[in-house]
């Protein structure tokens, strides 16, 4: 998997519509929004509530949510290494997509490996905005929404990010938000005041 090409003859088509095209059309102007962090730190539910405001302002968006991508794209990878790089490569290819389309995407996955998170920033480039959604590891336990730590400290759940594999926390995101401590509204209002900031959004 990753860098194997089976492909052959196949040839890049550039759409006739660019990218700026689409942006222009938008309003705004696409962007991975890469939210990080243990499972029950808050990703999928801040990604989904910065959707939410974005969408108020008439941005389009889109969020590929872990167990989502898992249901289809993904359903053939477990949760070994090998397995977790190749649902970041992926999930890196899809954002880029999106964002060609002028298109938001904001991506909610553990991700819990730098170098693979790097690997998203180079297919990505500058469009690439890592979010590290901080929450100390007693609270992510203590919301347990799905019981998967309580399985993982049974032992049942092999290679469970946090417990019995690393979770390598990022060095240089460009947001850092504690959802420990933040309220949601305040967390998602950091995130588009981050975008203003940047002039993604007008």
């Amino acid at each position: 998997m990753g860098n194997d090409v089976k492909a052959t003859n196949v040839t890049w088509h550039h759409s006739q519509v660019t990218r700026a095209e689409q942006e222009k059309q938008h309003g705004h102007k696409s962007a991975v929004l890469w939210f990080t962090g243990l499972s029950a730190s808050g990703k999928s539910t801040l990604a989904n509530a910065v959707a939410g405001a974005l969408y108020e302002r008439g941005c389009h968006t889109y969020v590929l949510d872990g167990d989502n991508i898992r249901h289809g794209l993904n359903k053939d990878l477990g949760f070994s290494p090998t397995d977790r790089v190749e649902n970041i490569r992926r999930i890196g290819e899809v954002a880029k997509l999106f964002t060609d389309a002028g298109v938001l995407a904001l991506t909610a996955f553990i991700s819990p490996y730098r170098e693979d998170r790097d690997k998203a920033r180079e297919i990505n480039g500058e469009s690439f905005i890592e979010i590290y959604v901080k929450c100390d590891l007693n609270v992510c336990e203590e919301r347990d929404p799905k019981g998967l730590y309580k399985k993982a400290r049974a032992g049942e759940i092999p290679n469970f990010t946090g417990i019995s594999a690393p979770y390598e926390e990022p060095e240089a995101a460009e947001l850092t938000i504690d959802t420990s401590h933040e309220t949601l509204e305040d967390s998602a209002a950091r995130v588009i005041a981050y975008l203003e900031e940047r002039g993604i959004l007008s």
